[in-house]
């Protein structure tokens, strides 16, 4: 087994910090190696270590017992239950908008919430839905129903599984835990071994008479319309968490959470850039030259830009606060027009006399010459 690295050097954080600096640093952590937004393969196993050492080092008594001890000490004192007993993830997982939950499922076969441990093996599959917006609902905010299939309580059983009339009873081997524990003492060193229970596969019920229907799952497939609000500002690739609004879980359980990722279609007029945006403005040349006033769209409508007198072909015109909202955040970014110069491909003979005359007051030769190739 890899020996375990310094929870201080996981964290980052120095020995003498303070509570706010490790659960910040814990915080961003989370942000980089969740396996909702990190898929590398070592992603879990990162996201588990930098866990473990926030549970003890967010913990008083936790890190008194570690500084003094270390690794060796320390783990002959606790078990997995023990270390992550009282942590406050639940607040840290809210905040950075991310599940928890299932990931330490995964780990430890169960959940945490209302500041301890519990086992919580029953809940609902999350689902993904993508959706594409425009980029002026995206602007302003919008609100889009959606329709999304996952599978609900069943309506003859209520959800329980069991045929009307009857009800599931509780398994005799786990009592209704739906797992078997098992301690065993060596030493100095505990070891807890919970595994789901045989006899109900982990239900912590059995079922004599299945419902019909949904065949004593206590489940049903439908198409459910939900309404998903987009906030103003929002970005491309953005993801949103409808929380309970995926699978339903059977015999009662969590249900799962909705990820709808968002997408913006390209626009016809503007290139987006974080919190700006992007349009290029085709003035003649008279209108570089000596200047003029031109119409140019936002958002909200069109607005006029001045020329500057002898303005140059890629230079570019800011517009403060007519770009996108700051998504979550105060103001607006910028509209940024560069200018480019329009060169008439074709010319009627006064036209092109007019600008021989002008070529001329520049000194400037325009005159086509034939080579002696012939061209």
């Amino acid at each position: 087994m890899a020996e375990k690295r310094d929870y201080y050097e996981v964290l980052g954080v120095s020995k003498n910090a303070s509570k706010d600096e490790i659960k910040d640093a814990y915080r961003k952590l989370a942000m980089q190696y969740h396996p909702d937004r990190n898929k590398a393969a070592d992603a879990e196993d990162k996201f588990k270590e930098i866990s473990e050492a926030y549970a003890v080092l967010s913990d008083d008594q936790k890190r008194q017992q570690y500084d003094t001890l270390g690794h060796a000490g320390f783990d002959q004192r606790y078990t997995s239950e023990d270390i992550f007993r009282g942590a406050d993830f639940e607040t840290i997982f809210r905040d950075i908008g991310f599940g928890f939950g299932d990931l330490f499922r995964t780990f430890f076969g169960g959940g945490f919430g209302g500041g301890g441990f519990r086992e919580r093996n029953n809940r609902g599959q999350d689902l993904g839905y993508e959706l594409e917006i425009t980029l002026e609902e995206a602007a302003k905010g919008t609100e889009k129903g959606i329709v999304v299939p996952r599978t609900e309580k069943c309506e003859v059983c209520g959800g329980s599984g069991a045929s009307p009339g009857t009800s599931p009873k509780t398994c005799p081997k786990c009592n209704g835990a739906g797992q078997v524990r098992n301690t065993r003492r060596n030493s100095f060193l505990t070891y807890v071994q919970v595994t789901p229970c045989s006899e109900c596969r982990g239900r912590g019920t059995l079922i004599e008479s299945p419902c019909s229907k949904c065949h004593g799952t206590g489940l049903t497939k439908k198409r459910r319309k939900i309404n998903v609000k987009i906030p103003e500002g929002i970005d491309e690739g953005y993801q949103l968490r409808l929380r309970g609004e995926g699978e339903m879980a059977p015999r009662g359980g969590e249900p799962g959470d909705l990820y709808v990722l968002v997408h913006i279609k390209p626009h016809e007029l503007f290139m987006r850039e974080g919190d700006d945006l992007w349009y290029v403005l085709i003035v003649g040349y008279p209108q570089a030259a000596l200047g003029a006033e031109v119409p140019v769209p936002t958002l909200d409508g069109l607005t006029t830009v001045k020329i500057k007198p002898g303005t140059q072909a890629g230079e570019t015109i800011r517009l403060k606060g007519k770009g996108m909202p700051r998504f979550r955040g105060y103001g607006k970014g910028d509209l940024l027009v560069r200018v480019g110069i329009s060169v008439p491909e074709k010319l009627t003979a006064k036209q092109r006399a007019l600008l021989e005359q002008l070529a001329e007051e520049f000194d400037q030769d325009v005159k086509h010459k034939k080579s002696m190739f012939g061209f």
